[in-house]
């Protein structure tokens, strides 16, 4: 079974202010105070306006975003994740923003490759954003974030 996740993660009330301006956002809470927006491709049509994909290396983001990304952290931090996995193998990806700068990453995690010390890429990021995992599980689950297996289906 697969996992594929493509989201911008921010604290919930801040999240739902800057997204009104983008009529193909959906928000879906997860835990600790945040909200997920996923990069549906409604999305990622409207944002990137035919600029295709960002330089930083993620496969998702819409070109030119990372500016958005970054003006919304003046706010407070804004986190860009991504998975993808299918039978226990795949990569993670995850750039945290705050104050109008990249603070942490982009971390990138490939195929075959254990994750550091600090731990996944989306949990560092989460960590960056105030989570705080639960005894027995890593930042991404105390978040929530293994409730749904697919992107869209935090919006269904």
């Amino acid at each position: 079974m697969g996992y594929d996740l493509q989201a911008v993660i921010a604290e919930g009330e801040a999240l739902r202010g800057v997204a009104r301006d983008l009529p193909a956002a959906r928000l879906a809470p997860i835990g600790q105070g945040l909200s997920l927006m996923p990069m549906t491709d409604a999305l990622f049509d409207s944002a990137a306006g035919g600029s295709g994909v960002s330089a930083l290396g993620f496969w998702r983001l819409p070109g030119g975003f990372e500016k958005t990304l970054a003006a919304w952290s003046t706010g407070g931090p804004v986190a860009y994740v991504e998975a993808e996995y299918f039978g226990g193998v795949g990569e993670q990806q995850a750039a945290v923003w705050d104050g109008g700068i990249i603070v942490l990453g982009p971390l990138h995690v490939e195929e075959g490759q254990p994750f550091p010390s600090a731990g996944s890429p989306i949990s560092q990021a989460l960590r960056r954003l105030g989570v705080v995992a639960r005894s027995g599980e890593d930042e991404f689950s105390t978040a929530g974030l293994n409730r749904h297996r697919h992107g869209e289906a935090w919006i269904d």
